[in-house]
């Protein structure tokens, strides 16, 4: 079964709005689970402070972050087509960036770069899934952390803990967050799976 679900995946297409904490940690889980072309747009670079919750390593201080996950995904399956984009994402460059997805995932860290993207996303594509992060800060509370829908935007995170120097992110709970919004992206791809088109 896995062999077929990783067919079905293989066809399908994600976008990443950002590649720290979320949004690595949301690609990696993808590319393990057989997602075969993901988009991921950034314009940082990997930084020592990154390594406590992004999906980086010590040797890739400096590299753009979209080359290093690109790097990391394809010695996890080189199979995965990751397409890195070195670029701030705007509210002028989205339809360029991500206008061929199935599923758009937010991952960016500032709040107000978050709702201008949110907004936009959600104009130009009202019907398309949209996989939003917010509230990830911090450790413990793991009954806090959900998933919350409005029609086609799914936000993930507890909505609440903002980062702060008393309330850093740690790995835990980005990770559970990134790993939220990979699931969710899965049940969406997943909902036109036929398990009749792979039986014998």
């Amino acid at each position: 079964m896995m062999d077929a679900i990783r067919e079905h995946l293989g066809s399908k297409v994600v976008g990443i709005a950002g590649a720290g904490g979320l949004g690595s940690n949301c690609a990696v889980s993808l590319a393990r689970s057989g997602v075969g072309k993901i988009i991921v747009a950034d314009f940082d670079t990997v930084a020592r402070t990154n390594l406590n919750r992004q999906y980086y390593f010590e040797d890739q201080i400096g590299v753009p972050k979209v080359k290093a996950l690109k790097m990391n995904i394809f010695r996890i399956d080189p199979h995965i087509r990751v397409i890195a984009k070195i670029e701030k994402v705007t509210p002028e460059n989205i339809h360029e960036l991500f206008n061929e997805v199935d599923v758009l995932v937010e991952a960016m860290d500032i709040d107000s770069e978050k709702r201008l993207f949110l907004e936009e996303a959600i104009d130009l594509w009202p019907e398309r899934p949209l996989v939003a992060g917010n509230g990830m800060a911090g450790w413990g509370m793991n009954d806090a952390i959900k998933t919350s829908r409005f029609g086609n935007l799914y936000i993930c995170g507890d909505s609440i803990t903002a980062v702060s120097d008393e309330n850093p992110p740690l790995s835990p709970r980005v990770n559970i967050v990134a790993n939220m919004q990979a699931n969710i992206v899965l049940d969406i791809l997943m909902a036109d799976f036929d398990i009749n088109n792979y039986r014998d």
